[in-house]
């Protein structure tokens, strides 16, 4: 509390008296000879002394609730939820619901807010219910459903949540195909981890049939697949995932090979990347060239490899790398400047996060489906260019 809520409390200080004074200005049993109700001078008085929370409880009071009063007693509430204060909120909306005198359009409203209060109180249960309620009420249809699916995306309920999408596309005429698709893959990540492949699979394709251009779904596939021991369809998933999205196939470089590896094809593995690294310049794909080149041919070839690639796209983690190769091949002398080098790189790249955010600029160091900050899906990516991938 202190200065910052006693100068919040002034105005509504002001409105008590004023509206007070409209209405009784000339009563005696008001208070004082000067006609100013003692319930607003004590309110005043603890305002002054520092003790809004007192002055709080003095001033709701005061402000009677009829239809001029609905929308100042509505934006408190709201001012005290955004100030965290979800305890005076919710006790300020309630007290709005209490009152027979408000129209339906007030009543929607203060219950809409008071759902508000709830889902900031962690109380979900109960925001559900207001927010169900007010679903076929016209003007906080598409709000109430969109509170609705946080409140499921937040409890993991992802079939109530598709359920919710689905209704939010019938009375909105508005598509949530992508975010349903995510849903899906919730759900057989779920059944993944419970050894439910097939249920998984099944999963899957209730996702590609709401969006099949959404990249999880083939990493997922060849995860699934890669799982069972049919490599040849995980590669196909894998695969299929550069005309997705691109930006992904950092994540799926190595289970790739893996499934390349346990079917003796790896120099399928090889021709397979170089026909990519010519349409999507990863750092990534050209580092897993250049050790396959490194095993075959040796560091000479790998060094030149990667030299070459860099003009075209510098990186640290290519530098950073070819270093190494050189170091293993260099007179002490060399060795020596080139450990220097080795130790810039190296500090580059700690602490670097390998993923950001392309709607809040969010960065970490793991995937999210979701971002963990502007709670929207699909749009955290490997981080591109010299640092990147």
């Amino acid at each position: 509390m202190g200065i910052e809520v006693v100068f919040l409390l002034l105005p509504l200080a002001v409105l008590s008296g004023w509206w007070i004074g409209r209405k009784s200005t000339l009563k005696k049993q008001m208070g004082s000879p000067l006609g100013i109700p003692s319930d607003y001078l004590k309110g005043l008085n603890f305002l002054l002394n520092e003790q809004p929370d007192k002055a709080i409880e003095i001033f709701i009071q005061l402000l009677e609730v009829n239809t001029d009063t609905v929308e100042t007693h509505l934006a408190l509430g709201s001012l005290f939820r955004r100030r965290g204060e979800v305890d005076r909120a919710i006790r300020i909306h309630q007290n709005l619901i209490a009152r027979p005198t408000l129209s339906p359009e007030q009543r929607a409203q203060a219950l809409y807010d008071l759902g508000q209060d709830y889902m900031r109180a962690g109380l979900f249960d109960r925001a559900e219910t207001l927010f169900t309620e007010l679903i076929d009420r016209g003007p906080h249809t598409e709000s109430a459903l969109r509170q609705l699916i946080d409140i499921y995306q937040q409890e993991k309920d992802w079939a109530k949540a598709i359920d919710t999408a689905r209704r939010f596309e019938i009375k909105t005429g508005n598509r949530l195909s992508s975010l349903i698709a995510h849903y899906y893959c919730e759900q057989a990540e779920n059944l993944m981890k419970q050894g439910e492949s097939s249920k998984a699979v099944k999963m899957l394709k209730r996702a590609e049939s709401e969006d099949s251009t959404c990249p999880r779904i083939s990493m997922l596939e060849g995860d699934i697949n890669k799982q069972l021991g049919d490599f040849k369809a995980a590669i196909k998933a894998y695969r299929r995932l550069e005309k997705q999205d691109a930006d992904y196939l950092p994540e799926i470089i190595k289970p790739l090979q893996e499934c390349y590896e346990a079917q003796g094809q790896t120099g399928d593995m090889q021709v397979y990347l170089q026909k990519v690294i010519q349409r999507n310049d990863s750092i990534t794909i050209m580092l897993k060239l250049a050790e396959i080149i490194k095993q075959e041919q040796g560091e000479l070839p790998s060094a030149d490899f990667i030299a070459e690639h860099l003009k075209i796209k510098p990186s640290v983690r290519g530098m950073d790398k070819l270093i190494e190769l050189n170091l293993e091949q260099s007179t002490q002398s060399v060795k020596d400047k080139l450990l220097v080098l080795k130790d810039v790189t190296t500090q580059l790249l700690k602490n670097k996060s390998k993923y950001n955010c392309h709607v809040c600029g969010f960065s970490g160091f793991t995937l999210h489906w979701q971002c963990p900050s502007c709670k929207e899906w699909g749009t955290i990516k490997p981080i591109q260019g010299v640092e990147g991938d």
